[in-house]
């Protein structure tokens, strides 16, 4: 069994949060590998230990979170610990958040949604607004995402107010931590860090795919992974 931690707070009204279950399902199916999905309340998510018995991390949309700092640590574990990893919308801002910190040393990085007047807010209101939007995305050309779709664009749905400041952006991407995906004027839609097995995190939300019967192919490219670490030998943490 693939057992795949779900880091969110779990609300039912979140089509996210209604979408990635079929998703995974869809993906297990694809695959015929059995997966079992446990949502991780971010207030519950203290100490790396919990984390031990999953195969892969999924940091889900619906942000703020009620906790960031159990978002954090659990994105670090994956990051860290070589465990695959998605980060989607909320998932993704906050993969940001966690690698400008503790990768890059930026101990004062905030998120604008929480901490409006930081100096150093990586991430920022978007020029205009993504929520319930659908868009095209390039994809960085040799990038794992780019493999994952098997295709140069793609058109991807939104819900997001935030996106990467433009002022730290080139700083943010010019390490292991490179884009992945761009839209039409150029700003950041995925990232992917390099020499890891798979860590990727989208502004978009792939997993709403599933909500029309489509399993979402980065799904089934995570689903893969997961398979993958599972035939890895455990790490003592």
């Amino acid at each position: 069994m693939i057992r795949i931690a779900l880091v969110g707070d779990y609300r039912a009204d979140v089509p996210a949060h209604q979408a990635i279950p079929q998703a995974l399902q869809l993906a297990a199916q694809s695959l015929d590998l059995p997966v079992d999905a446990q949502w991780l309340a971010t207030v519950s998510l203290t100490a790396t230990e919990q984390l031990a018995c999953f195969d892969g991390i999924w940091c889900v949309p619906a942000s703020p979170y009620r906790n960031m700092e159990g978002a954090l640590l659990a994105i670090r574990h994956a990051r860290e610990r070589n465990l695959p990893f998605l980060g989607t919308c909320g998932g993704f801002q906050h993969a940001v958040i966690e690698y400008a910190r503790n990768a890059l040393g930026w101990a004062d990085a905030e998120h604008a949604e929480t901490a409006p007047d930081a100096a150093r807010a990586v991430l920022s209101p978007l020029a205009c607004s993504l929520v319930e939007v659908k868009d095209k995305v390039a994809l960085s050309p040799g990038s794992r995402l780019a493999r994952i779709y098997e295709q140069a664009v793609i058109e991807e749905g939104y819900r997001c107010r935030y996106g990467i400041n433009p002022a730290f952006a080139a700083e943010l991407a010019s390490g292991p931590l490179r884009s992945a995906a761009h839209d039409q004027n150029g700003e950041i839609r995925a990232l992917e860090l390099d020499n890891h097995p798979f860590f990727i995190a989208t502004l978009f939300q792939p997993e709403r795919q599933a909500l029309q019967g489509t399993c979402p192919p980065l799904a089934a490219a995570f689903v893969a992974a997961c398979c993958q670490n599972q035939m890895q030998p455990r790490k003592t943490l």
